[in-house]
């Protein structure tokens, strides 16, 4: 006995090593990814869909608060990726903890459930655990930029609003899909898959074309979201919004279609009102679509355990009922 709680010991620490590597090079492979495009705001370089805050939440959710150390030690491979370390940087790195954990701390508070199939849920990841807990990553950072002099003070405000929604659409867009991924248990049984295969080459096509046609064609996704979540619910429309979001964000930092002839300013709020409006409509949608799906099911469900209980109820009286005569009457025995 006491050497299996010997082995119990030594192999805890191993774990939670373990978790730590891999979140921080989830985390550390989020970051070089959503250092592939950037936008130029107000004298700073930003992400327009920083991916690590994505990362950080969902495997907040999935390890628990234990993995805030690979949080962290991710966001310092990111800095030392980016810069050489100094005092202001240790901030950017606490913020960019900070945020995370705050988010999950929310979450957890409210009763959040990670399998997103209820509308409530969905809701708090909007507006818990994305737009509010990113605020502190958002000010942290873009103050010390302001302190250390890196930013002139009159581009605080834009290069704020940068950092936070660019954080909280890494929440929105790059969490529910991770979220999804994890769930999913080998063998997968997909009776649709030609229908999945029909709309994944359709999104090939059309989604490319939408992003990099001149003639503003981003409102012809939308029915494709809407196809994606009537039929594959959560992830079908997430894997879709953030495939289209991704190619409008190489778009948008290529400058070429309906990006071409802005400014770095309306790029970023044309760019993200859009990638926004595709998150929010992917999961609220889906959410609606897979709480009605479950109350039918509970309702059928329910019927079909009163017609079993009605079943047994007429069985058994007709097993206690005394045996009658051709009039009906009951024939006496004796």
């Amino acid at each position: 006995m006491a050497c299996v709680v010997a082995r119990q010991d030594l192999r805890t620490p191993a774990v939670f090593v373990l978790e730590t590597l891999v979140v921080a090079a989830c985390y550390y492979a989020g970051g070089r990814l959503g250092l592939l495009r950037e936008l130029h705001i107000g004298g700073a370089v930003v992400s327009p869909i920083w991916s690590p805050t994505g990362v950080a939440v969902a495997c907040l959710l999935i390890f628990g608060l234990r993995c805030w150390v690979g949080i962290a030690l991710g966001a310092l491979l990111i800095l030392m990726h980016l810069t050489s370390l100094r005092l202001s940087s240790l901030g950017v790195l606490v913020g960019s903890t900070a945020a995370p954990v705050c988010g999950y701390l929310l979450l957890r508070r409210v009763g959040f459930r990670s399998d997103l199939t209820r509308l409530r849920d969905c809701l708090c990841l909007v507006f818990l655990g994305a737009f509010p807990a990113m605020l502190i990553s958002a000010t942290a950072g873009a103050a010390l930029l302001v302190a250390t002099g890196d930013l002139p003070l009159r581009n605080l405000w834009v290069v704020w609003l940068a950092w936070w929604v660019g954080d909280a659409m890494g929440v929105l867009l790059v969490t529910p899909v991770l979220l999804t991924l994890y769930r999913v248990r080998a063998p997968v049984r997909w009776s649709r898959w030609k229908e999945a295969v029909g709309l994944a080459v359709i999104a090939g096509v059309l989604v490319p074309l939408a992003t990099r046609s001149p003639a503003s064609l981003l409102f012809s996704i939308y029915p494709l979201l809407v196809w994606a979540a009537l039929r594959f619910q959560l992830a079908g429309s997430m894997m879709c919004a953030l495939f289209a979001s991704v190619m409008a964000t190489i778009a948008a930092t290529d400058h070429i279609g309906p990006f071409e002839q802005l400014t770095e300013v309306e790029v970023l709020v044309n760019l993200q009102a859009f990638n926004g409006a595709l998150a929010l409509t992917a999961l609220l949608l889906s959410a609606v679509i897979t709480e009605q799906h479950n109350t039918r099911r509970s309702v059928e469900r329910a019927c079909q355990e009163l017609v079993e209980v009605l079943e047994h109820l007429t069985a058994g009286e007709a097993a206690t009922r005394p045996p009658r005569d051709e009039d009906g009457r009951p024939r006496d025995e004796g």
